[in-house]
């Protein structure tokens, strides 16, 4: 029988009602990681406010880099050594450590001064200008002599 889906996941089929609690994969926020750097983009008269959800995550642990019109964003973070040498047996774990990452095309015409960010309660802010790309000069015909 099929279940009715939505999103590609099974509404009746959740780790919840699995009650010997196995370990799941070891990927940040586990098997749902690829669905957890939720993006929002608003586009403005003067360019895109860019709105990520970082949930968890210290400032120091952002990454932001502008790479050949590529704006990227990565997050890494690692388990406290507080954490592992606490006494005693996990019956759930669902923190772990890892990484993540998004890029966006913004073009060669933005500079890193040109973006802006702030990361406040667990979102980070990018202000990204609308910039013209610098037009490239046109083929000219070259005359042939003769």
């Amino acid at each position: 029988m099929l279940m009715p889906s939505i999103f590609g996941e099974n509404l009746f089929n959740d780790d919840w009602m699995n009650f010997g609690f196995p370990e799941v994969e070891k990927a940040l926020y586990g098997k749902h990681a690829s669905h957890e750097m939720k993006t929002d983009v608003r586009e403005t008269d003067s360019g895109y406010e860019v709105d990520i959800d970082l949930p968890g995550f210290k400032k120091d642990e952002i990454n932001i880099q502008l790479d050949n019109g590529y704006l990227s964003i990565s997050a890494a973070k690692g388990l406290d050594k507080d954490e592992q040498d606490k006494e005693g047996k996990y019956i759930r774990k669902e923190r772990y450590a890892g990484s993540m990452s998004r890029s966006f095309y913004v073009g060669n015409a933005i500079t890193q001064d040109d973006i802006k960010a702030k990361y406040e309660s667990g979102i980070l802010r990018l202000s990204v200008p609308k910039k013209a790309a610098e037009e490239i000069e046109s083929a000219k015909r070259i005359a042939i002599e003769g």
